[in-house]
């Protein structure tokens, strides 16, 4: 397998209003999110403090879900390989802004992802399956890939038989 792996987007935005740019408040931060080969583009704008639209996707947000996807598949792949069989996941992932003078930056994330077995398991492999939380993160492409610490605050159950 290729090593590298190419990745693009098209953003086009949408908020020109009568104008354009021609004062802070005189344009819209909304835009779509576009690739090669998805049905549907992703609604765009700035986060509501940026002057943006609440019920459009942020950067931001963005962020914290590739963060969440991503260790979600990683998690998939850890438990697979350790025979552990996983019937539902959910995460209620969070990030951290900090605004710094006229820029800012991302400090931290916090995934909670509630990871639920096969009955068959047991609590030894509950056990496991927390464990395997931390080499998800290992794997995971995006976190290796930001400069803010992700942490991890999962919750394992068994589904009953």
């Amino acid at each position: 397998m290729d090593p590298e792996h190419g990745f693009a987007v098209e953003i086009t935005w949408t908020g020109a209003r009568e104008g354009g740019t021609t004062g802070y408040r005189d344009y819209g931060r909304d835009h779509d999110v576009r690739a090669e080969g998805k049905q549907h583009a992703i609604a765009g704008s700035a986060a509501r403090p940026f002057r943006g639209e609440a019920d459009r996707w942020n950067p931001e947000e963005m962020l914290v879900a590739a963060l969440a996807q991503c260790h979600l598949l990683s998690y998939l792949h850890v438990a697979t390989t350790e025979g552990l069989v996983v019937v539902a996941y959910r995460d209620a992932a969070s990030g951290t802004l900090r605004t710094e003078g006229l820029g800012g930056r991302m400090v931290g994330a916090v995934l909670h992802p509630v990871v639920t077995l096969a009955a068959h398991h047991d609590e030894g492999d509950a056990r496991r399956a927390m464990a395997a939380h931390a080499r998800a993160g290992e794997l995971c492409f995006i976190a290796n890939s930001v400069s803010f610490p992700v942490r991890h605050e999962p919750r394992i159950l068994i589904a009953e038989a």
